[in-house]
């Protein structure tokens, strides 16, 4: 399995250009389609007559511009290859022992025994032995 990766520049571009096409062009939400979300991208379309794609589009490509190279790929990276290949054997019983231990872990920061940044370290540290 391998991950096909966008170009940043092509998705801000894109972006930038539903945020500053003219009023009768639609192109808002042509950037999410590029990036692989057909849906949000025809939302875009169906409301390009309003102010909002415009505005969603302006946000989002300075999003995607200020964050880091790694972010991007990390969120817009798209796993790519056969299904045989995208389905690893993972034990239930693995999974219901995360489960139980983040609930646990979610207890513990509700009742304030641990700090917000205490419980992300641990959620990160018990998620990446499922991974």
């Amino acid at each position: 399995m391998s991950i096909e990766l966008r170009s940043r520049r092509i998705a801000v571009a894109l972006a930038w250009a539903g945020a500053l096409a003219p009023s009768p062009i639609p192109l808002s939400g042509l950037h999410k389609f590029y990036l692989g979300q057909p849906g949000w991208g025809i939302l875009y379309l169906l409301l390009s007559w309003t102010q909002i794609p415009r505005i969603a589009c302006a946000i989002e490509g300075v999003w995607m511009l200020t964050q880091p190279q790694e972010a991007f790929t990390n969120h817009w990276g798209q796993q790519v290859g056969s299904q045989a290949d995208a389905s690893p054997t993972i034990d239930p019983t693995r999974v219901n022992a995360l489960g139980v231990a983040l609930r646990e872990l979610d207890t513990l920061r509700q009742d304030g025994l641990i700090s917000e940044f205490e419980f992300e370290q641990k959620r990160r540290q018990l998620l990446e032995q499922i991974g």
